[in-house]
């Protein structure tokens, strides 16, 4: 099975991840979309797959210090992927791809269902 945790390395709910992966043994990649971006088919197909609203993290401090004008700009998934886009931090931590899964935050449940 081929996992990939999609996240930033300092991020701690990301850092939760990969260690209840490793310590279950599961193997994975991890993609750093802070050092390399989100492709935007890869991000549409997550929306897609989830909702704009599940994967736009409106909680963290990147979204608090967007502009106002920005934050109110986002009412459907194409102006929040034009955001999470411009601010891959606003992309909630940690996407998980597997085979037939998709996770978004950290939930040990269903990461540990990739096993």
């Amino acid at each position: 099975m081929s996992v990939v945790v999609y996240g930033i390395p300092n991020c701690d709910s990301v850092k939760k991840a990969r260690a209840l992966l490793a310590e279950n043994n599961v193997d994975y990649t991890f993609y750093n979309y802070k050092k390399h971006g989100v492709p935007e088919r890869l991000l549409r197909v997550w929306v897609a797959a989830k909702g704009w609203e599940t994967l736009l993290n409106r909680k963290g401090t990147t979204w608090r210090s967007l502009d106002d004008s920005i934050k109110l700009s986002v009412n459907d998934a194409d102006s929040a992927v034009r955001v999470m886009l411009a601010h891959v931090s606003t992309i909630k931590r940690p996407v998980i791809v597997g085979a037939t899964t998709l996770i978004v935050g950290f939930d040990e449940t269903e990461i540990l269902s990739l096993r």
